[in-house]
């Protein structure tokens, strides 16, 4: 059984990326593959949550056990197989990349293919340039501090906003990628 899971940022437009990977694979695989294709340093500090319809986070499984309450249950990336955590289509995650601003890739589980099976994740659409993996602090707190002066005024936060609590279900739209690369 094959997993294709869509990849999107509220941080860049146009940005997305979908990879197909085998149910059996782990979800320290899946970190590797989307860090392969974004360019991003694989052995950096990440979590993935696995979510609600709304985007509420539910478990984490993370890339090292960093001493959690022992009543709390702890899932490592490594020892997690996909096909034990993700059931349906429309399964959402997120994947913390940045744990200092709380920057992270809106994940949804697309399609489940069965009957199938993947030797090595695959990349089949890459589109757009993905937000840079680290910003400088100072960069992301006059930023923030930007957005919320604007937000008091407004309380309107625009999708340039790092750290936003949901995303757009609209940015998985599949139309419009007619005319899109595919990588091997």
């Amino acid at each position: 059984m094959i997993f294709n899971f869509r990849i999107v940022s509220d941080e860049v437009d146009n940005f997305k990326r979908e990879i197909e990977i085998d149910a059996t694979a782990t979800f320290l695989d899946l970190k590797k593959a989307i860090c392969s294709c974004v360019g991003y340093d694989a052995t950096q500090m990440s979590s993935f949550f696995l979510c609600d319809r709304n985007w509420e986070k539910e478990k984490e499984i993370t890339f090292e056990d960093m001493g959690a309450d022992d009543d709390q249950d702890v899932w490592l990336m490594d020892e997690s197989v996909l096909a034990d955590f993700i059931e349906d289509e429309g399964q959402k995650l997120l994947y913390v990349f940045d744990y200092i601003t709380e920057r992270m890739f809106f994940i949804e589980m697309t399609e489940l293919m069965t009957g199938r099976s993947l030797k090595d994740p695959l990349c089949t659409l890459s589109l757009g340039t993905p937000p840079p993996e680290t910003i400088d602090i100072d960069e992301f707190d006059a930023k923030v501090d930007a957005k919320h002066a604007t937000a008091t005024a407004s309380t309107d936060l625009d999708e340039d906003f790092y750290g936003a609590d949901s995303y757009n279900d609209d940015e998985f739209d599949t139309q419009g990628f007619d005319e899109m690369t595919f990588e091997d």
